[in-house]
């Protein structure tokens, strides 16, 4: 079961104090919790004041850091436009990425995210297409890039774990109906992170934790850092 590791997302040391933020921290944290089990890292590249940035400069001084640290680790990195103004710089900025992330994400709820995906895999990089709701299904079929994802992210934006999970199952119906082969990633956010999680190994499909989704263990207690939760997923796995 393929495990990924969200390290931070737009979490800010104010929620979490060990929320990795700066280059150093994330490449540390990325080595931490690929020691821990996780198989790949998801980051987000942060800005001074706490926000989050695709800029090309930033992003190859995180991926510089990450790889020293690191060795051997996949890691890849967000597109959304909440990073960018909109669309059209989204695409600019991503065109200028020199340093390239092992994989970028595209969410299929987004403005101009067909055109970003045949970017990512026109230079080079492994895709991963994301959907939020049965509604972007249907963008996501029609796409050109549908067979070159690694995987699909089915990531349910119900505040409802119940409806969370009903949704991320609804959706990975509906792709596998289209013929879709690729692997299926269910995740959730917040109160959802562990029941869509528990989903997801029951059925079969990959999965993702850290500090981007949630904070808290699956007894409620708050985690020390990313790599007690994916220690924390491996011991459910092992259950399943």
């Amino acid at each position: 079961m393929l495990l990924k590791a969200a390290i931070n997302g737009g979490r800010t040391p104010a929620e979490h104090p060990t929320v990795p933020v700066t280059p150093a921290q994330i490449a540390a944290d990325t080595a931490a919790v690929i020691a821990a089990g996780a198989d790949v890292v998801h980051l987000h590249v942060r800005t001074p004041d706490g926000g989050q940035t695709i800029a090309p400069d930033a992003l190859a001084e995180v991926l510089r850091a990450v790889r020293s640290t690191a060795p051997g680790a996949v890691v890849g990195t967000t597109t959304g436009l909440w990073t960018c103004s909109g669309p059209a710089e989204r695409y600019d900025l991503v065109e200028a990425w020199d340093v390239l992330p092992d994989f970028a994400s595209v969410a299929f709820c987004e403005e101009g995210a067909a055109e970003t995906a045949s970017l990512i895999v026109a230079k080079g990089m492994t895709l991963e297409s994301a959907v939020w709701s049965v509604d972007d299904v249907p963008a996501l079929l029609a796409s050109p890039t549908l067979e070159r994802n690694v995987r699909i992210l089915i990531e349910p934006m119900d505040e409802d774990p119940d409806t969370a999970v009903a949704h991320a199952r609804e959706m990975a119906a509906l792709i596998r109906a289209a013929g879709v082969t690729a692997p299926l990633l269910y995740h959730g956010d917040a109160a959802t992170t562990w029941p869509v999680l528990r989903a997801a190994l029951a059925d079969g499909h990959e999965t993702r934790i850290g500090f981007e989704d949630g904070t808290d263990l699956p007894d409620g207690s708050r985690a020390r850092d990313n790599a007690e939760l994916v220690r924390a997923v491996r011991a459910l796995a092992a259950r399943v």
